[in-house]
């Protein structure tokens, strides 16, 4: 016969002991605040490539010629008065290095070459976005393939003296470039944390070697907006889940399981306070996949509730709670453990914000399986405290359970 444990003993310290955790949470970021990452701040988004100069074009013509570079070639383009307007496309398929782009570029008249990196692929030639595709006296860079041997570390050991400053990796080794995010405060201006920030940037790697492909700028409007997205998200995740609940099982059991789910949130959201870890999208992910994961566990221990009620001979709807959470306690627990194996392995050999999603991923994962049998396994207690059971007479083998108010 299968060993009933007592839970409904611990089931009112249990409350008592999330309560505190759960004010003490409170309390924490009312004193302390969360510690939101660049994803809720407003600051900078650039795209840089470390990439040696391949060619520097100048022009001392009187016409007016710009450069526009695309994926298929480079077109040169000649207006102005007293020119003849007219473009000149250098393809990336005729001309295949640098120094055969050179070459058709000085045919045209004004136009003046230096070639840097002759051997450079012209498909992967590209300007930097932050200056002037007008050519004049002054040489406009053209840079090649990115280099491969900087790594993300040394550009965040550029950047060491800013702080809130993230930096990653993207593209591939043949053509890679590093996004850099910086958290702007105070009064501080986007521009001058861009010119600051490539100041940084040229005087680790060289002035000849920094390009900006891209930046942009996230004011404080949108990022308070992306806070109050993630806030409706959380909520209509709780909604549609009880909603969930309520059609599969009867309102007591559909609000267990909602209080669950929010006991684990608050509980994440309160060790991030306390540990000052940085908040953002991957941790938002954190929390919806313990909401996922605790709604699951909780499901699991309902439906075996709703089973015992009809099998399990008791004197009050208590005992057939005790015995279908000793049913299903293995099975909550050995869930829970082999997820924690994996995750553990996360927090113990990644850094960044990946460490940062599986050590709030331990924390719900403990909090989820706790809360799944003492939270949501007191509420129901509660409300149903005064069933008793009656036989239903025309069918002796079923039993369902009937109020006493």
């Amino acid at each position: 016969m299968r060993k009933v444990y007592k839970f409904s003993k611990f089931f009112l310290s249990s409350v008592v002991f999330s309560s505190l955790l759960i004010v003490a949470g409170l309390v924490s970021i009312a004193v302390r605040g969360v510690n939101f990452g660049l994803d809720f701040k407003p600051g900078m988004i650039e795209e840089v490539k470390i990439a040696p100069a391949a060619l520097e074009v100048s022009y001392t013509g009187s016409a007016t010629i710009a450069l526009d570079i695309s994926e298929t070639g480079i077109d040169v383009i000649v207006s102005g008065v007293g020119a003849e307007n007219r473009t000149e496309s250098l393809s990336y398929a005729a001309n295949r290095t640098a120094s055969e782009i050179a070459a058709k570029m000085k045919e045209i008249e004004g136009i003046a070459v230096t070639v840097k990196n002759p051997s450079a692929s012209s498909e992967s030639l590209f300007i930097d976005s932050t200056v002037s595709k007008n050519l004049s006296s002054e040489p406009l860079r053209i840079f090649g393939s990115a280099k491969t041997d900087v790594t993300p570390d040394e550009v965040r050991n550029a950047l060491k003296d800013y702080s809130n400053v993230d930096v990653k990796a993207l593209g591939t080794d043949s053509d890679r470039s590093f996004q850099i995010r910086m958290g702007i405060s105070g009064d501080e201006k986007g521009k001058a944390i861009q010119e600051k920030t490539n100041s940084a940037l040229v005087s680790a790697f060289g002035n000849d070697k920094v390009a900006i492909v891209k930046s942009d700028f996230i004011g404080a409007q949108f990022s308070g907006s992306l806070i109050k997205n993630s806030i409706i998200l959380v909520l209509a995740t709780l909604v549609l889940i009880f909603i969930y609940a309520a059609f599969r099982f009867k309102w007591d059991f559909a609000c267990a399981a909602v209080i669950a789910i929010i006991h684990d949130s608050l509980i994440m959201v309160s060790f991030i306070s306390w540990s000052q870890m940085e908040f953002s999208t991957t941790t938002l992910a954190a929390i919806l996949t313990i909401i996922g994961y605790s709604i699951n566990a909780t499901v699991v221990i309902l439906d075996r509730i709703r089973s015992d009620i009809r099998v399990i001979e008791a004197k009050n709807f208590v005992e057939v709670l005790n015995s279908a959470l000793s049913a299903t306690l293995g099975r909550s627990i050995i869930t829970t453990v082999t997820t924690l194996f994996a995750v553990l392995s996360l927090a113990v050999f990644t850094t960044g914000s990946i460490h940062d999603f599986a050590v709030a991923l331990i924390v719900g994962l403990i909090s989820g399986c706790y809360s799944s049998i003492f939270i949501a396994g007191a509420f129901i207690a509660f409300v149903r405290r005064n069933y008793t059971f009656e036989t239903v007479s025309l069918a002796p083998n079923v039993r369902q359970f009937k109020s006493e108010n």
